[in-house]
C-alpha cells in the first residue's frame, strides 16, 4: 500500500470522533497480524524497538539508523498505518530534523518527538526530568519544518503530568499547539481531571500512554479528543515468554510434536504471505 494512503487512513483516526487502542509490532509478522485483525493503527514504540533490536532495556542506546532499519522492515511488510516513538529525536533539534527526515522516508505515518532530557545525564539516573520549555518548543519546530511529507503527522509528546504536574503539562501542552504539532501525546495522565484540563487547552488530537482506571473508557476518551491511547506492549512480552517456554521444553526433552502454542501451518502461511510467493513463483519461475 502506499505510504499516501497509509497517511491519509491515519490522518482519518486523527480527524474522527472515536478512540482506538494501536496494535503494538516489532516486526513485519506481528505488523501483518495486526493488519489482519483490524487494528486501524500499528504502535512501535522506542523501548520495543530497543527488546527487538539489541535485546536491551530501554535506555536510550538505540540509533537511529538501528530505528529506521526496523521500521522499513515493517512498512515494507505491511500495509498498516505506522505510528512510531522516536523518542528526543536522537539529540538536538538539529538531529530532530534528520529523524524526521529518515523516518518518513522509511514509511511512518506519523511520529512522537519528547521533551524529556534524553538519554539521561550525569546524575540523573534515578529520574526523569524534562528539557525546558524554549529547547522542547525549538524541537517541535523543527521537527514540523523538516517534513518531507506534510501529510505524515508529527505529534509533541511530553510526560510533564507525571514529571510535574498537570499544570506544567497544560503550559507544554499549549505551547507546543502553539509550535504547530499535529497532535499531542501525553505519557503520565491518570486521571479524568488531568485529562480534562489538559483537553481544555489542546485544539488538536490527542495521545495518551495508557488510559489506566478511571480512564478505561474509550466512549470518555473519544468526548474529550483522544484519538489513540495505548494498551502497553503485551505482544512482545508474550512473544519472549512463548519462546522461552518453546526452548525450555525442547531443552527438557519435550518431542516437538508435544509442544504447546506453537503456529499452524495455516497460521504460518497466512503471515508470510505464502499465497503470493506461490503465484510469484508459479508466474515468473515456471
Amino acid at each position: 500500500m502506499p505510504y499516501a494512503e497509509r497517511r491519509a487512513r491515519f490522518r482519518q483516526v486523527l480527524q474522527g470522533e472515536t478512540c482506538v487502542h494501536p496494535g503494538s509490532v516489532f516486526d513485519p509478522i506481528s505488523a501483518r497480524i495486526a493488519s489482519d485483525l483490524g487494528f486501524e493503527v500499528g504502535m512501535f514504540a522506542g523501548s520495543v524497538a530497543s527488546l527487538t533490536v539489541l535485546g536491551a532495556p530501554d535506555h536510550i542506546v538505540l540509533t537511529l539508523s538501528e530505528f529506521a532499519q526496523q521500521i522499513r522492515r515493517i512498512t515494507r511488510a505491511s500495509g498498516i498505518p505506522l505510528m512510531v516513538d522516536a523518542d528526543h529525536g536522537y539529540g538536538n533539534a538539529l538531529n530532530v530534523m534528520r529523524t524526521v527526515e529518515e523516518l518518513c522516508i522509511a514509511g511512518v505515518s506519523g511520529l512522537s518527538i519528547e521533551d524529556t532530557d534524553l538519554p539521561p545525564p550525569f546524575g540523573a539516573a534515578k529520574g526523569q526530568r524534562l528539557l525546558s520549555l524554549e529547547e522542547g518548543v525549538g524541537k517541535m519546530k523543527a521537527a514540523m519544518a523538516a517534513k518531507p511529507d506534510p501529510a505524515m503527522a508529527v505529534f509533541g509528546r511530553t510526560s510533564a503530568c507525571a514529571i510535574a504536574g498537570v499544570e506544567e503539562a497544560v503550559r507544554r501542552a499549549r505551547a507546543y499547539c502553539e509550535a504547530g504539532v499535529d497532535a499531542i501525546f501525553m505519557v503520565g495522565v491518570s486521571t479524568r481531571a488531568e485529562l480534562e484540563a489538559i483537553a481544555a487547552v489542546v485544539d488538536r488530537p490527542l495521545m495518551l500512554g495508557g488510559a489506566p482506571g478511571e480512564l478505561a473508557d474509550r466512549d470518555y476518551l473519544a468526548a474529550h479528543g483522544v484519538r489513540i491511547a495505548l494498551q502497553g506492549h503485551a505482544p512482545i512480552m508474550a512473544a519472549v515468554q512463548a519462546t522461552y517456554d518453546t526452548l525450555k521444553a525442547l531443552r527438557d526433552g519435550t518431542a516437538p510434536k508435544d509442544l504447546k502454542g506453537v503456529a499452524d501451518g495455516a497460521l504460518m502461511a497466512r503471515v508470510t504471505r505464502a499465497a503470493d510467493y506461490d503465484d510469484w513463483m508459479g508466474r515468473f519461475l515456471a
